[in-house]
């Protein structure tokens, strides 16, 4: 055994196992056996013991839930005792899992807790989930069916699958647990969350979003919100699978990217904006330069060339914070092809435009706002917001001129997300920015079950950027998009 600390007392030969008890298992195994669904006490599913063809069950809540997580309390607290941490970090991932998977068994055994294999591997993985993951977080961070990850104080965990928001028997020892769970996260990132910073914004390994706000801010305890990306890269293909996009739509959206088109994605929280940004990138040359900028990095580009900068927040003496207008400036120096912004929202909204009038074509970015109009509308805004004294007239022809493409991504009432317009701008009529739909998705009616149901209608309009199209050998493909009837 690595590193263990002197044996206290109560670590004598063990006496025999009573008569009543079941056998232990063997040593444990990697990953552990899950639980056949009749099983009466299912355990929680430890991250490896994933397979993609459906997801884990959730740990379900035990009879005795009060008592499992007091004797879980009591293990934990006897293998902080007995286990040296120093040694515990010269290890591998595997060997750290085997080796404390060996002590709890011990502890388990010497304090005579009486269990049947299926409840000791499940306390066992959430004990070693605890040590050297995110603890009763890491069943929910290996399904990828799961969209979001809500936690509101150590009792209350949701989650969001296929839209819907749903209470999970998942919680936490305490608040203590869930604090240090949260500091553990913003920290691999180099943030911090206590009382004296007690909103944070930071990002997972793979890049999903995280934001945590403590206490005293937080009433009930931390409060963790995880936005969760999935392991497998969406592209356009699948989400015409998931009826999120038709074909033609899909297709005007590829070739606008493709022709370094200025986009911009608009949409409520959680319509999928980040989602198509990552997709729309996937259609920009590999021989290009582009510079991402974003408060938590979570773009997903698979081009070599690519350059990734992130905000960073005040340190403890209220100095040191670049913000998202600072890199967008800066990013001007640094001879970009393309600009990425992974969302505006404030004054850096009139740099982009700059940037987008001045030789950068093909950037994009993402916004909140309800539809087209309202996103021109929302930038005019964050522009009043940053100071500049600029009449309204200066401003739209601003937008006008640099914008191509808007892109309405939509979460409707039964939980889907569709791409709802594919607008274009098309230029000024006095004081008015004129923009004509190219696709449009139109709504149906419902099904028995409640699903909405719609199509996506192409305008047969020309678009206004069918010069750039032709110039990149695009425009055949444009028209054939824009004029097939549905």
């Amino acid at each position: 055994m690595f590193g263990r600390r002197t044996p206290a007392p109560h670590r004598a030969p063990q006496p025999a196992p009573a008569t009543d008890r079941v056998p232990l298992p063997n040593r444990f195994q990697e990953p552990a056996a899950i639980p056949a669904p009749g099983a009466t006490a299912p355990a929680a599913v430890a991250p490896a013991a994933l397979t993609p063809a459906e997801p884990p069950p959730l740990p379900a809540a035990l009879a005795d839930s009060d008592g499992y997580y007091q004797m879980k309390t009591g293990v934990f607290d006897a293998l902080l005792d007995s286990v040296d941490l120093t040694e515990l970090g010269r290890m591998d991932l595997s060997a750290k899992r085997d080796e404390l998977s060996d002590i709890c068994r011990e502890i388990v055994n010497v304090k005579g807790f009486l269990l049947s294999p299926t409840k000791e591997e499940a306390l066992i993985r959430e004990i070693c989930d605890d040590v050297l993951g995110l603890g009763p977080l890491e069943p929910l961070l290996a399904r990828d069916d799961i969209a979001d990850i809500m936690v509101n104080g150590a009792g209350r965990v949701y989650i969001e699958v296929d839209g819907k928001i749903t209470l999970t028997p998942i919680r936490f020892r305490d608040n203590a647990q869930l604090m240090n769970i949260c500091q553990r996260i913003v920290s691999a990132v180099g943030r911090r969350v206590d009382e004296t910073s007690p909103i944070c914004d930071a990002r997972l390994l793979d890049g999903s979003r995280v934001n945590v706000i403590a206490p005293p801010l937080s009433l009930d305890g931390p409060t963790l919100t995880i936005r969760k990306f999935k392991k497998e890269k969406l592209t356009l293909d699948k989400l015409i699978q998931f009826n999120s996009v038709s074909p033609a739509c899909a297709a005007v959206m590829r070739i606008a990217a493709a022709s370094r088109c200025n986009i911009l994605i608009s949409g409520g929280t959680g319509s999928g904006k980040t989602t198509l940004l990552n997709c729309l990138t996937q259609f920009i040359d590999s021989g290009e330069r582009i510079v991402t900028c974003e408060d938590a990095a979570e773009l997903q580009l698979q081009q070599p060339h690519v350059v990734r900068l992130e905000t960073r927040p005040k340190n403890l003496e209220g100095a040191g914070e670049i913000t998202m207008r600072d890199l967008v400036r800066n990013c001007l120096r640094m001879r970009p092809e393309r600009i990425i912004v992974g969302e505006v929202r404030g004054p850096e909204a009139f740099d982009l435009l700059q940037a987008m009038n001045t030789g950068h074509d093909g950037s994009m970015g993402t916004l909140h706002a309800n539809s087209p109009r309202e996103a021109t509308s929302r930038l005019e805004n964050m522009i009043a917001m940053g100071g500049f004294n600029l009449p309204a007239r200066a401003v739209r022809e601003q937008i006008a001129s640099a914008l191509d493409v808007i892109v309405q991504a939509q979460r409707l009432r039964d939980g889907s997300r569709k791409i709802t317009h594919v607008t274009e701008v098309v230029g000024m009529e006095g004081d008015v920015i004129v923009m004509q739909d190219l696709v449009v998705f139109e709504y149906t009616g419902e099904d028995a079950a409640g699903r909405v149901l719609g199509r996506h209608r192409t305008s047969g309009i020309r678009p206004h950027f069918y010069d750039k199209a032709r110039y990149y050998g695009f425009d055949r493909e444009l028209m054939a998009v824009i004029e097939q009837t549905p």
